[in-house]
C-alpha cells in the first residue's frame, strides 16, 4: 500500500472542501489502513518546493502526482482505491 501525500494551504477553498471529501470518504472501512500526510505548503514551504506541483490541492500516491487543483469526490475516491489496491 503506498501513502498518500496531499499538499493544502489553510485558506484554500478548494483544499477546505477536499478535506471534506477526505474525511467522509475515510469514513469507508476499505480505507481506514491508508497512510495520509496532509501538508500546508505555508507551514511546511522547503518540504512542498520538494514536490512538482502549482495548485493546491495536490495529491500524491507514492512518489507520482496523481490529482491537482480542485476536486470532486469522485476523483478523490479514484484515488483512495487505487491506493487500496495497492
Amino acid at each position: 500500500m503506498q501513502e498518500i501525500t496531499m499538499f493544502i494551504l489553510k485558506n484554500c477553498p478548494y483544499c477546505r472542501q477536499a478535506l471534506k471529501d477526505l474525511d467522509a470518504l475515510l469514513a469507508d472501512p476499505r480505507y481506514q489502513n491508508l497512510r495520509i500526510t496532509k501538508i500546508d505548503e505555508g507551514e511546511n514551504p522547503e518540504l512542498a518546493d520538494q514536490y512538482d506541483y502549482y495548485y493546491v490541492p495536490t495529491f500524491y500516491l507514492g512518489a507520482q502526482k496523481k490529482l491537482e487543483g480542485a476536486l470532486t469526490r469522485a476523483q478523490i475516491q479514484a484515488l483512495l482505491d487505487e491506493a487500496a489496491a495497492g
